[in-house]
Parts: C-alpha cells; sequence; structure tokens
C-alpha cells in the first residue's frame, strides 16, 4: 500500500493498464509531452511512448469519434476531455455512436472506450469549468457513467472501466484531486497521506462497476452521495452529530440499487445530495427509486440538496456549492421530523 492522491492513483491506473495490455492508449489535449492540465498523464508519455500516450486537437467530437473507431476494431482507448463542461461537442458522437455500437451492428462491434474527464467546482473554476453533467449521461441508454471519491476507488473504478466492453464516463471531482475535503470553506485541508481511503494498493486491482460503499455507518438517516459530495455529507453528520449513514454511490450507472434499497429500509429516511443543480439533477431518479422500493418504510419525505438552478457563480461559489452547514441543516431537520412524528413540509 502507498499514500497516493487521487491525481496519481489514476495515472496509476494508467500506467498499470499501459504496461499490462498493449490494445490500451491514452490520448487528449494536452496530455502527452505536457502530461495534463491537472498532470494525471504525467510522465506516461515518456515511459510507454509517442504512440501510446499523445497530445489531441481541441476538438472533443474529433477525440471521442477517434476513441469509438479505434475501439471498435480492437483497442481500448482511454481519452481525456480536458473539463466536463467541454464534453458536450462530443455529445452526438457518445449518444449516436458509443453508446448505440453494440445494438445496432447486433454485437459485432462494440465500444469499448473509456472517456475520462475531470468535473464539478470547489476550485473557482466558473460557470464554464465548474459544471456537474452526470445527469445527462445517466439518461443515455448504452453509457456508464462512474464517479470515484478516494484515491483507491479512482483507480480501481479506472481500471474497471477501461477492461469494460461498453463506453464508460469517468468524471473525476477537481476538488478531490489532491486531497480530501472537508464541506465547511474553500480553505485546504491536509491531504491524503494519512486518509485511510489514500492508502492504495500497488499494481492491478479492480473496483466493480456498480458496487456501492457504506462511507459511514448509521441508523438515523440515510445519505445517498458521490464525489466530492461523500465527504460534505460526512462531515455533515460529525458537525451535527447525526448518526448518518452515508451511502457513496461511485457509479450512477449501474447504479447499486440492493445497497441503497437495504440501507434506507434500515433507517426509515433518505437525503440526497449533489452538487449539480437540482431540477432534472441525478437525484430526482434516486427519490424516485427509493419512493417506489421503500415507500412503506420511509417515515419522512425524501429530502435533496443540491446546486441551485443557475450557472455555477465565480463570486458565489461558496453560497451555490451544497457545504456541510446546508447538508447538515438537512440532516438535522430529518432527525427532529423523525422524532416529533411532524412533517418537513
Amino acid at each position: 500500500m502507498k499514500s497516493m492522491t487521487m491525481v496519481q492513483a489514476l495515472n496509476d491506473a494508467l500506467d498499470v493498464m499501459l504496461e499490462r495490455d498493449p490494445d490500451v492508449l491514452t490520448f487528449g489535449q494536452d496530455v502527452g509531452y505536457f502530461g495534463g492540465v491537472f498532470r494525471v498523464t504525467e510522465g506516461l508519455q515518456e515511459k510507454h511512448g509517442l504512440k501510446r500516450c499523445f497530445d489531441a486537437p481541441i476538438a472533443e467530437g474529433g477525440i471521442v469519434a477517434t476513441a469509438i473507431g479505434m475501439g471498435a476494431y480492437g483497442l481500448r482507448p482511454v481519452a481525456e476531455i480536458q473539463f466536463a463542461d467541454y464534453i458536450l461537442p462530443a455529445f452526438d458522437q457518445l449518444v449516436s455512436e458509443a453508446a448505440r455500437l453494440r445494438y445496432r451492428s447486433g454485437g459485432e462491434f462494440w465500444s469499448p472506450i473509456t472517456i475520462r474527464s475531470p468535473y464539478g467546482g470547489g476550485i473557482f473554476g466558473g460557470q464554464t469549468h465548474s459544471q456537474s453533467p452526470e445527469a445527462i449521461f445517466a439518461h443515455i441508454t448504452g453509457l456508464k457513467t462512474v464517479i470515484p471519491s478516494t484515491p483507491y476507488d479512482a483507480k480501481g473504478l479506472l481500471i474497471a472501466a477501461i477492461e469494460d466492453n461498453d463506453p464508460v464516463i469517468v468524471l473525476e471531482p477537481k476538488r478531490l484531486y489532491n486531497g480530501p475535503f472537508d464541506g465547511r470553506s474553500d480553505q485546504p485541508v491536509s491531504g491524503w497521506a494519512n486518509h485511510p481511503d489514500g492508502q492504495v494498493p500497488a499494481g492491478y486491482y479492480k473496483v466493480p462497476l456498480g458496487s456501492a460503499r457504506i462511507a459511514r455507518a448509521g441508523s438515523d438517516v440515510t445519505v445517498l452521495a458521490y464525489g466530492t459530495m461523500v465527504h460534505v455529507a460526512l462531515r455533515a453528520a460529525e458537525d451535527q452529530g447525526v448518526d448518518a449513514e452515508v451511502i457513496d454511490l461511485r457509479s450512477i450507472v449501474p447504479l447499486d440499487l440492493e445497497a441503497i434499497i437495504s440501507s434506507v429500509q434500515k433507517t426509515g429516511a433518505c437525503l440526497i445530495v449533489h452538487e449539480a443543480s437540482g431540477y432534472g439533477g441525478f437525484g430526482g431518479e434516486l427519490a424516485a427509486l427509493v419512493q417506489k422500493h421503500c415507500f412503506y418504510h420511509l417515515e419522512v419525505p425524501v429530502e435533496r440538496v443540491t446546486g441551485y438552478d443557475t450557472p455555477y457563480p465565480h463570486a458565489f461559489e461558496w453560497d451555490y456549492f451544497p457545504g456541510a452547514a446546508r447538508v447538515g441543516k438537512a440532516m438535522r431537520a430529518i432527525g427532529d421530523a423523525v422524532v416529533t412524528g411532524v412533517s418537513l413540509k
């Protein structure tokens, strides 16, 4: 085991797979000589050569289209989109080609491609560098979407994505790249060095897609979260003294519905937290699933804490960001409602 940041763990995953499988390669904007804008691919071109790690033009549609062609003919490309905000020019390729290839060819061709992209706020990226588009991809049949919250999971999920025969979107929370996040403010916190989730095994291992983990066991309320919001939820529970069970979904497609049902049936309450804006967000799908499968176990309505329905504001990022104060307030309201039997409304 070695202490790693999320950036280092992702780099290690790519290094392991480039060495393990000659069909794996990685490319994108500035990923070669420069090592990526966040240094996730640093040193890979020097070690594995120009044909295995190389730069691409600033043309997201072309990057994804090239990856699809490579995958259809036997390679396993890992394409980086420099920021998730810029993935929309490639959306048609992802929806109409990558997600449909296996179906439209009757299984003759498939699309074993991985699209990596930094996403989310918390680093003052403003409206065009902080978006959270996970719900868009979750809606597309044929795409898989994973979102790690720790270095351990980042490495294991990326390796699993690369080996998957279907297209996988790996959204990497920028706020977690270099250390855990306490959910309170924009002030830096200590890194992953002494954090248990920062301990990463050497070599090859996988974290199965569609497998949630219990980040914190509890009995008062189930909190469903992923990415940065897992750390926010953990801090909120500690600050409020609420015995919350925090479920790190890790993968939203495929989704570990069994883990969600088991937890909500135990606690009788559910709080959903995500950074993306609330209207049409993935939290709505989670709420519908909890309502359907856990209706007779719920003691209070399902609640959500999300980003606001506005573009991500640069100057007021920490008002927009669902921090520990907002999440903790919702936790406390749920707890009080359960105890008193009074509706949250």
